[in-house]
């Protein structure tokens, strides 16, 4: 192949791209093609029916449909009816009426008589809507401030009174000689200032009772929350910083003329912001802030400065630290933080007493490469799994201590802390029961690969199976808990909605249909989950596809999924829906395909996820050559006809695989793919690769833009120019050094629509032909 930047012409291709009945021009058209599978299950507020979003008759876009008991089929809701099953509810577990938000106003619904009624209105909207201890209360915020709204008594409250910026204080007059004069020369003047004199001393003797206003200067107010009872509002102040921004440029516009959007910042300590928390106390009518220089650990360094000398004997300091919105119990007499640091290596829970501004730490979380795991965000601005059960004073919170996430409950009182679940599994979700003595719990205690649901009694400890049958159950519970709405699947059977009864291994009843007859023509393989075992014994899972013996090529395609901890080899049906399809139609054409859950994929436990940390492209790497090993000397495969393809972190496996192990892969196809870390984005890279100013070797390693004159083999890169997740500049960059590097064997197909996930079919089919052109031309023998 010749090097060549730009090719928008449609190529003619010497081998189509059918097998079987399976056409690449059909599979590429996604959900048109399979059916579209609703979405968003909920239940109404008396739970006498279920709603989703769905397409079945393929048209522009979803409506609302609803089913209920008896109902033979789903069937179309009115709009009005289904902008109303959207909002988000606030109610207590026996009340009769609920509140929400409408387009910024305060509404509310009582249940049994179904009566709407608007409390509060203006043209600013108001947001963050929290129920009170008190019954009939809410919690509002509006212009950056807290309002307590009771619907018994009819009052509006202001609770806090922040403004941005600094309060002007107002400068005295300097006095004139005129002035002077009048003061001189007539007693009425003198008379009228005094008199004003005490007036001011009397009204100041009177204190409002209004709320002073309090002035936070230039930072970001956040996170604003009042307690249950209204007697606090707490709050975070983010140092206000002037971040770059990436920029992309859009070719293909309205108007014709280029435009150039800010899509995300780079990976820098340059991201890394001071953040105060404060207290706001409305009997004191004052704000203090609390020191958080005494958590354990605070001025921990991380091991990697050990590896630079400007940063082994580096003075210590506190870390930056953010300190999320707290957790509160029934009445507010306990209040429960979660605090990160900006660096991700650390996680600490405290009870905070609102009062005097102080804490308790509770718990510490430590990991030397990043916090992260289900139920834990793996960013420090999110907060994870963390609430109160029924006694007013358990935490309950998710660890990974044991190297997989577990569920944890702590007792403020007696300071006792209990592990509720262990094993080599993970707790994936969890919903507090309506008395909250119980979890429901989605776990992948049978199979990495599945999503099964038990019900967890806290008082007895005994996991109770619902839902284990191999594939995903999504559930939300009925308000009575009697029920569940499950949107379920399997590896070859996409997601519907299904009506189960809430007890033990329950059975499911379908209620949605989604699929279309197209699909349904083709008998779809269920792909083999298997393990092997990679160079340092991990176990690594992967999906295989097996062509029949008599019609095996003996070449073999290795699929590379996505990052941002993600899992594929399971036992449902994947978010890769096209390449599923498209490795049936490889299948049936004779190839083997193996699409793997390499190091860093979820699913497997803290030490599996965090097996890339400091070298992406070496573990994750290495899994994918323990892959091609597996099928080299279990399936007859001819090691010198293996291909690698994928998107995004498989585009840049793919590239780290042609570039830093050449020969190994005889051709890939790099879609979307990383090529520099130093240019992706803060919170993803900064977990993994540290940042560039304070681990620049984590970053060099791992980037395949310094390997570029490795080049072996057949490179095929695609990528859309208006991606604003990894920006084309990435792949231009590339670009240029194989050109400067003389490097011929490579390809760029560009497409000027297209971001990050293509969208047009035209794009797909463009996209996956020439892949399938790149394998067909240089994995099978002339």
């Amino acid at each position: 192949m010749t090097k060549n930047i730009f090719i928008l012409a449609f190529l003619i291709f010497s081998i189509t791209g059918t097998s079987q009945n399976l056409k690449l021009e059909e599979i590429m058209k996604g959900d048109s093609f399979i059916g579209n599978q609703p979405t968003n299950g909920r239940w109404s507020l008396d739970g006498k029916k279920v709603y989703f979003e769905w397409n079945p008759k393929n048209e522009l876009g979803t409506s609302t449909y609803s089913w209920q008991k008896g109902a033979s089929n789903p069937v179309l809701v009115e709009p009005k009816e289904a902008v109303f099953s959207k909002f988000d509810f606030k109610r207590k577990p026996t009340s009769d009426i609920v509140f929400y938000t409408n387009k910024g106003g305060l509404y509310s619904y009582t249940i049994s008589t179904k009566a709407t009624k608007k409390l509060y209105q203006q043209n600013t909207p108001i947001s963050n809507l929290a129920l009170g201890s008190q019954l009939g209360v809410v919690f509002f915020e509006q212009n950056e401030n807290i309002f307590k709204y009771n619907s018994k008594e009819g009052t509006l409250l202001q609770i806090t009174n922040f403004s941005k910026g600094n309060k002007k204080e107002k400068t005295p007059e300097k006095d004139t000689f005129l002035k002077e004069q009048q003061k001189e020369l007539f007693q009425f003047i003198n008379d009228k200032e005094a008199k004003k004199q005490w007036n001011m001393a009397k009204s100041k003797a009177v204190k409002s009772d209004f709320v002073k206003e309090y002035f936070y200067g230039k930072d970001n107010l956040t996170d604003l929350k009042a307690n249950p009872n209204g007697n606090y509002a707490t709050f975070s102040l983010v140092e206000n910083v002037e971040i770059k921004m990436e920029k992309m440029e859009v070719f293909i516009t309205d108007d014709g003329y280029n435009q150039s959007p800010d899509t995300k910042e780079k990976v820098s300590t340059a991201n890394l912001v001071k953040t105060r928390f404060g207290i706001y106390s409305v009997a004191k009518d004052s704000v203090y802030f609390v020191n958080f220089s005494k958590l354990s650990h605070i001025q921990d360094v991380p091991k990697y400065y050990e590896a630079y000398d400007n940063l082994k004997n580096k003075e210590k300091e506190d870390k930056l630290i953010v300190a999320l919105a707290p957790v509160y119990n029934e009445d507010g007499s306990f209040a429960i933080t979660e605090i990160r640091s900006q660096d991700n290596k650390d996680r600490w829970i405290v009870s905070l007493n609102l009062e005097n501004g102080t804490f308790t730490e509770i718990e510490h979380q430590h990991d030397e490469a990043w916090i992260g795991g289900p139920g834990i965000p793996s960013y420090a601005f999110e907060t994870g799994n963390l609430g109160f059960l029924a006694d007013n004073e358990t935490v309950y919170f998710q660890s990974e201590a044991t190297g997989y996430s577990h569920l944890y409950t702590y007792n403020l009182k007696s300071n006792v802390k209990k592990q509720l679940t262990k094993g080599n599994w993970e707790v994936r979700d969890l919903i507090l029961s309506k008395d909250k003595k119980a979890f429901y719990l989605t776990t992948n205690t049978t199979h990495p690969g599945n999503r099964d649901f038990y019900k967890l009694n806290v008082a007895d400890g005994i996991m109770q199976p619902i839902l284990t049958k191999d594939g995903a159950h999504e559930v939300v519970v009925s308000p009575d808990e009697s029920t569940l709405l499950v949107r379920y699947s399997f590896k070859n059977k996409p997601w519907d909605f299904y009506i189960a009864e809430n007890k033990k291994n329950t059975a499911l009843q379908q209620i949605s249909s989604s699929t279309s007859e197209e699909f349904k023509k083709y008998q779809w393989r269920e792909p083999e989950v298997i393990t092997f075992k990679a160079q340092d014994g991990t176990p690594v899972y992967a999906r295989l596809y097996t062509p029949k013996a008599e019609n095996t090529n003996k070449a073999a395609v290795i699929f590379v999924h996505g990052a941002g901890y993600l899992q594929n080899a399971h036992n449902h049906w994947s978010a890769y829906y096209r390449e599923y399809m498209f490795h049936n139609l490889l299948t049936d054409l004779g190839y083997t395909v193996l699409d793997i859950d390499y190091r860093g994929s979820d699913g497997y436990g803290r030490d599996f996820r965090t097996g890339i940390y400091r070298f992406m492209g070496g573990k994750d790497l290495t899994d994918h050559l323990d892959g091609k090993k597996y099928l080299v000397d279990n399936l007859g495969i001819d090691a010198n006809r293996v291909g690698i393809y994928g998107g995004s972190y498989g585009g840049f496996i793919t590239l780290m695989g042609m570039l830093t192990t050449p020969g190994e892969f005889v051709s890939g196809a790099a879609l979307r793919s990383v090529t520099d870390w130093a240019h992706y984005n803060h919170g993803y890279t900064g977990n993994i690769l540290n940042f560039p100013e304070t681990d620049p070797e984590a970053f060099k390693k791992s980037s395949p833009i310094y390997y570029a004159g490795n080049l072996k083999g057949n490179l095929l890169m695609l990528h859309g120019m208006v991606d604003d997740n990894v920006e084309y500049k990435d792949i231009v960059r590339l670009s240029q050094r194989f050109i400067e590097l003389e490097k011929k064997n490579w390809t760029l197909a560009s497409f000027p629509i297209e971001a990050h996930t293509f969208k047009e079919t035209y794009s797909l089919i463009d996209e996956y032909s020439r892949i399938l052109n790149l394998f067909n031309t240089t994995l099978l023998k002339k």
